[in-house]
């Protein structure tokens, strides 16, 4: 069984010592540029598309993350760069969906107490006692119920809020209430309506890009609060601009970008209604995620089906 490693900007040989460990008797080599060697598997995180271009035999590509998107924009600029019959094969979780519940859970949190209004207070030394938004009204609202979606509506949910989910299949989750349809159809507009905080978990795809612009803001609850943690794609960042001028959105938690890092002019710095995290809401951790790769490989070998597989047309 041969197999590719590719993760840029980072130490391969932990993950390769790891993998090495868990799928013993695997020859693993780290891509270089030129390498067409045959390869069984290949386990990348934004790979090259040379990598990936006209390897025949490659039986499957595995993802080191949830999101897809950066391979599938491969094959639409260079078509041709997946192999035809090789299986896209993403995380599910691997320790992602607790620290991205944490992370989300805590933003709620910060709105709900008005935290993020006292720290601007206390920039302006002012001492002024805020009272607590109501509970029973503070409408959380969880775009994507996929695997991490589903667990942060969960955990939101735990806090006593009112939580709300939207996808685009129909799902069922206790003490939640979920819509599903089209992005921008009626059930887009229900789910939205009122909500006062909007966490986005939306998988980057051609037709969710830019779901979260204008028409999305006017249809939440006015002074509302949004949570990016999916991709910078989906955000029009001008109509966020715009929005908190205009206060219909009160202030926004960011963890994606369009362009990363995040340019050290982007107006996004300057405004303190704005909190900026470097795309670390959840970290790929890479014991669990060996292991889950690992598992699903030998899945595979022994002619079995396995979880996470990407429907390519629809980008996850």
């Amino acid at each position: 069984m041969k197999i590719l490693f590719w993760l840029p900007q980072a130490d391969a040989s932990a993950w390769l010592h790891g993998l090495a460990r868990a799928l013993p008797g695997a020859e693993l080599r780290e891509w270089q540029p030129g390498d067409t060697a045959p390869a069984d598997y290949a386990i990348v995180w934004h790979p090259p598309s040379e990598l990936l271009a006209a390897r025949r035999g490659l039986r499957a590509i595995f993802n080191l993350g949830a999101g897809v998107d950066a391979i599938l924009a491969l094959e639409r600029d260079h078509p041709g760069t997946l192999p035809e019959d090789a299986l896209l094969v993403r995380l599910e979780d691997s320790g992602m969906a607790p620290q991205m519940a944490e992370y989300v859970q805590h933003a709620v949190l910060r709105y709900l107490r008005r935290f993020d209004e006292y720290a601007l207070q206390q920039a302006r030394r002012t001492w002024h006692v805020l009272a607590p938004h109501p509970v029973e009204t503070f409408t959380v609202g969880v775009l994507g119920l996929g695997v991490l979606g589903a667990q942060v509506a969960r955990a939101v949910a735990s806090l006593g809020v009112p939580v709300r989910g939207f996808s685009r299949s129909a799902k069922t989750l206790d003490g939640i209430e979920t819509f599903s349809g089209e992005l921008r159809g009626p059930q887009f507009d229900a789910f939205l309506d009122d909500v006062k905080v909007l966490v986005n978990l939306l998988p980057a795809t051609p037709d969710t890009e830019n779901v979260l612009d204008a028409r999305t803001f006017d249809r939440l609850a006015r002074g509302g609060y949004l949570v990016n943690v999916a991709r910078g794609t989906h955000l029009v960042e001008a109509d966020l601009i715009a929005a908190l001028a205009e206060g219909s959105l009160a202030a926004a938690t960011l963890d994606v970008f369009r362009h990363e890092p995040l340019a050290p002019d982007h107006p996004f710095w300057r405004e303190p209604r704005i909190t900026i995290t470097p795309h670390s809401s959840a970290l790929t951790l890479r014991e669990e995620a060996i292991s889950q790769v690992a598992d699903k490989i030998e899945a595979l070998a022994r002619g079995e089906t396995v979880s996470g597989v990407v429907h390519t047309a629809r980008g996850y």
